[in-house]
């Protein structure tokens, strides 16, 4: 449980259990991931369709991280002053004009200002969610914030491939589903109890900065390369995963992309329910390892044309994804008090969302230059020398008292 709840909270009558609550913060949190993966299997299609280039392509998945990075910074601790419910409010009244956008868009331009709102939109509700959820339990909190995303990943990228395939409005379909979907929440937040009392100085946390809470900072920086490496897998696999994959399999079919990433993050959901009641050092551990042999299979299906083994390591390397990522989290959401998780996980949340954007637009980049399995062995192999970092300094940490003891 939080450390101490408001008063307002416990003496709401008519409002959500805290059951129930958590059951509706996941759901949310569901959606917005869901969302923010629906537009990578159409991508190719907007493109056909347009005509724009392939580095346009990659100004519309960077605006995306650049709307949500710039409202994590600014208003990630916002929710610490002003309670969770209206900054949740706030993000799903975002989320509902991206995806009026997305129904409207007739150009690349409109595109970009959807990524854009959808950006911000999901910056707001990614903190505010992973800080409510902490709020109402301390114990499955930092197993519902790192299961629900890869869960709302997958259903994501699956279903919005399955309508592009069977639909007969591939670019629209997904987008009111999903309008409908966030305006239903919309409705239902009025019942959601607040979980936190409200505190002064809510201006002054606008200011961007990233707030890690001291007592958390050694192991945020600790389990950064592998949430890093982790992120960064995350961004190429929606970016430029679905084009690898026609190119492996040789199959043009939307469903094949959306496949792709549904294999990925659902793995990685596994992952996470596998490794749930481990220690977070056994979950990073087993989590570095199995994104090792993942993105090891991953290249030799690539580089032999072995469309199965590309499968195969996309599944493996999906575990030590869902894994790495729960570990990462278990290791420092519980160091940080009531109104400090706000500002932790908008922290935790800039520095994934980096990895996620930033390598992915340079790999959209050197595509162009070098060709698309040359990018890839390229990121992988850097991949590849985070995790066997973070596996070799855990090695040492393990050894080390026995050694002080001697």
């Amino acid at each position: 449980m939080s450390d101490t709840l408001p008063k307002s909270m416990r003496e709401r009558r008519n409002g959500l259990s805290r059951a129930a609550s958590l059951w509706l913060l996941g759901a949310i949190l569901i959606a917005f991931s869901a969302a923010a993966s629906a537009p990578t299997p159409l991508y190719a299609l907007y493109r056909e369709t347009w005509g724009f280039s392939p580095a346009l392509l990659s100004v519309v998945f960077s605006i995306y991280a650049g709307g949500l990075l710039l409202t994590l910074l600014v208003c990630g601790s916002l929710s610490d002053h002003i309670g969770r419910r209206p900054v949740i409010a706030a993000a799903l009244a975002l989320e509902v004009l991206a995806m009026a956008v997305f129904l409207r868009a007739e150009s690349v331009e409109a595109l970009i200002v959807a990524r854009l709102l959808q950006g911000c939109a999901t910056g707001l509700a990614t903190s505010v969610l992973g800080a409510a959820l902490l709020d109402f339990d301390r114990e499955r909190g930092p197993l519902l914030n790192s299961v629900t995303p890869m869960l709302g990943l997958a259903l994501g990228a699956l279903g919005s491939s399955a309508l592009m395939q069977f639909s007969g409005e591939p670019l629209h379909r997904v987008f009111l589903v999903l309008l409908g979907i966030f305006a239903l929440f919309a409705l239902v937040l009025a019942r959601l109890p607040e979980s936190i009392s409200r505190q002064p100085g809510a201006w002054a946390s606008l200011r961007p900065r990233v707030r890690i809470p001291p007592q958390a900072r050694r192991a945020f920086w600790r389990i950064a390369p592998l949430n890093a490496s982790l992120w960064a897998l995350g961004g190429f696999y929606l970016s430029l995963g679905p084009t690898l994959a026609r190119q492996v399999t040789g199959l043009q079919a939307p469903l094949v992309g959306g496949t792709l990433v549904f294999l990925l993050t659902s793995c990685g959901a596994l992952g996470i329910f596998a490794m749930r009641n481990s220690e977070a050092q056994v979950i990073l551990r087993r989590g570095s390892l199995a994104l090792v042999t993942g993105l090891l299979l991953t290249l030799i299906g690539v580089d032999c044309g072995l469309a199965w083994l590309f499968f195969l390591g996309t599944a493996v390397a999906g575990l030590g994804f869902g894994g790495g990522f729960l570990g990462a989290l278990r290791s420092v959401v519980p160091l940080a008090h009531a109104h400090e998780r706000g500002g932790l996980m908008a922290g935790f949340y800039v520095l994934s969302y980096l990895a996620f954007s930033l390598p992915a637009v340079a790999a959209g980049i050197a595509t162009q230059h070098v060709g698309l399995v040359v990018t890839t062995n390229a990121y992988a192999c850097v991949l590849l020398l985070a995790a066997v970092m973070v596996l070799l300094s855990g090695s040492r940490s393990n050894r080390s008292p026995a050694a002080s003891v001697g």
